[in-house]
């Protein structure tokens, strides 16, 4: 019976990979480890803990004496790394723990790892982001553009990205990167942009926007990451790194709008929410836009299949419905 790892599992990717991946993976051992910070969610996991093949355990990445004995214990056959800090507003406010939790805590995954004996049929998977790449006025991201991170979020996340490839190298790991644009969906933390706009309409509070709102993302539903994931779990060369996009280009104004909409009609408000909208003093060294290439993962078999605005209505629908997430 194959014994999988997620780390972060309590986070937002992390779980709705775990939510879709437990249940239709019952012949797989399956142990998910998070530290628990202030934006992991016991509860979004909640329902996981009535399945057998499921197990979870209160691991932070960067204890390696706790690593090394999970390691001992079980033997894995894959290992996916979705913990990090990841909230590039926290991140400037205090650079040192994103470069401990995302750079050394992926660090001593690959070192505890690279003490198995062998290494058929295993994998080590690193969840990246596209943020790495910094910021593009025209084109696209794709497998060969340079490294340029903008903060301290993004550049511990490219220090992470070199230790894997580093580690493939030298060590002759086999591990694989995936580089995501940005997600959106349930259980997504709550200062988050898109939950932070659905709150600001549910409360009549001031919706805040950075700059003139004109940075661009692409967005995709979290529940075509996680497809995308499953894919290349399956569909993968040894030491590659992917991108996955879905084509959403978005300026930031124009989202929030898209959202004040959507939850004036799932509300029923009188009043326009976007009459809530004020723009804010920028963020430093905020990226002007991030769009992804997917041709190499849709080259192999790989697509989107979530409709944006369907996507985008079901989430603000879970956020109204869940409101006790915002307390």
């Amino acid at each position: 019976m194959k014994t999988i790892l997620v780390t972060g599992g309590l986070g937002f990717i992390g779980s709705n990979f775990l939510n879709d991946f437990v249940i239709s993976n019952l012949d797989k051992n399956i142990i998910n480890i998070d530290s628990q910070t202030y934006a992991a969610s016991t509860k979004s996991t909640l329902d996981l803990n009535q399945f057998s093949n499921y197990k979870y355990y209160n691991i932070d990445i960067l204890n390696k004496e706790d690593i090394n004995n999970l390691f001992s214990s079980y033997n894995f056959d894959l290992i996916l790394h979705f913990a990090a800090e990841s909230h590039v507003d926290n991140s400037i406010l205090d650079p040192l723990i994103f470069a401990k939790t995302n750079t050394i805590g992926t660090l001593n995954l690959l070192d505890t790892f690279k003490n198995y004996k062998n290494f058929d049929d295993k994998l080590f998977y690193h969840i990246s982001t596209d943020e790495v790449f910094g910021s593009t006025k025209k084109g696209y991201f794709d497998e060969l553009s340079q490294y340029k991170p903008s903060s301290p979020y993004s550049a511990s996340k490219a220090a992470s990205d070199h230790f894997v490839m580093a580690y493939y190298k030298t060590y002759n790991l086999p591990v694989i990167i995936s580089h995501c644009s940005n997600n959106f969906g349930p259980w997504q933390y709550k200062e988050k942009l898109i939950p932070v706009v659905i709150n600001s309409i549910i409360k009549n509070k001031t919706i805040p926007v950075y700059g003139n709102g004109l940075n661009i993302r692409d967005w995709i539903f979290v529940e075509d990451h996680v497809s995308a994931i499953k894919f290349l779990i399956k569909n993968h060369s040894v030491g590659e790194t992917y991108c996955i996009g879905s084509n959403n280009e978005l300026s930031n104004i124009d989202l929030v709008k898209k959202i004040c909409k959507i939850s004036d009609k799932i509300l029923k408000n009188k009043i326009p929410s976007d009459n809530l909208i004020k723009f804010v003093n920028d963020r430093p060294g905020h990226d002007l836009r991030y769009a992804i290439n997917s041709k190499k993962i849709n080259s192999l078999g790989w697509n989107p299949s979530a409709s944006f605005s369907k996507a985008l209505e079901k989430t603000i629908n879970w956020y109204i419905s869940n409101k006790k997430w915002f307390i």
